[in-house]
């Protein structure tokens, strides 16, 4: 029974929710004044893995309610429309995976405060909002700007927030590029997934420009983060070099997205896109450090 759960939380995803932990942390663990608090840090990354796992959750019983998860999808199986879990006992685990953030955020609001509530209470509702109410971020084309926010900016600089009681530019620009990893597992999602979702009225970038465009969107986000590692070059070097050690596998995902033909195939490219978030935040987190 424990499988299902394993399949509905979708653990490839869950680098969205680490990356940004780690690479806030580790820009806090170089510039704060004060000793670096690791329980801050364990709450932030629990914290944030629970709303992944909610958002998760939410989006496979959803899916299914709106009819765009059938029996013709291309990705990984789904717990709903596979008949491995029902309905409701995905939707009652979604929103416990959201109580269960609301309860390791509030040390955090005793820590940062209201604008740690005000992230809190925004991540919950889009991770809702990604897939639910009758504006959609997923169904309606706005789900890139969701994640490159809430999984990048957003939680890169909550994350260094938390520690430092600061913003920083470095900070800033370190969740861009998280966020833009993020996103490239969402465009490789929906370039998979484009004539299935274009039958089921999902209205993703994919969908509404083309093949083509979403081609160009996975090569973009893909290499975007690599170039972006050119303004650490004056005050972090290490931050700016070490990432590049992750872009053979970029120019993997780059090569076989050009010339594979969207469908199943696809899948594997998710694991490496999955795999790249991981290591490029990995190697910038070091970089920082090391600087």
């Amino acid at each position: 029974m424990l499988r299902p759960w394993i399949l509905a939380i979708r653990p490839k995803t869950l680098t969205a929710a680490i990356a940004p932990v780690m690479v806030g942390s580790a820009l806090a663990w170089k510039a704060s004044s004060t000793v670096f608090s690791w329980w801050i840090a364990l709450i932030t990354l629990v914290g944030a893995i629970f709303i992944q796992i909610g958002t998760n959750l939410f989006n496979d019983v959803l899916d299914y309610e709106k009819g765009t998860d059938t029996a013709e999808r291309l990705g990984p199986k789904r717990v709903v429309q596979s008949g491995l879990l029902s309905p409701c006992a995905v939707r009652r685990a979604a929103y416990l995976s959201f109580v269960m953030a609301l309860g390791f955020g509030i040390p955090l609001v005793a820590v940062g405060g209201w604008p740690i509530v005000a992230i809190g209470m925004l991540s919950l509702l889009c991770g809702y909002a990604y897939t639910g109410g009758p504006f959609s971020l997923s169904y309606t084309g706005t789900a890139e700007i969701f994640v490159i926010l809430f999984f990048g900016v957003i939680a890169v600089s909550g994350t260094f927030f938390l520690q430092t009681k600061s913003i920083s530019p470095d900070a800033i620009l370190a969740g861009l590029q998280v966020g833009l990893l993020a996103t490239l597992l969402l465009a490789i999602n929906n370039a998979r997934d484009r004539q299935g979702d274009a039958k089921s009225k999902k209205k993703t970038l994919a969908v509404r420009f083309g093949q083509r465009f979403a081609t160009c969107e996975v090569i973009f986000l893909c290499l975007m983060p690599f170039m972006l590692t050119l303004f650490f070059l004056k005050n972090h070097t290490q931050a700016a070099l070490f990432p590049w050690l992750a872009s053979p596998l970029a120019g993997i995902i780059v090569y076989k997205t050009v010339i594979l033909p969207p469908g199943r195939k696809y899948n594997d490219l998710l694991g490496k896109a999955a795999g790249l978030h991981l290591l490029f935040s990995l190697l910038l987190s070091i970089g920082f450090i090391w600087d």
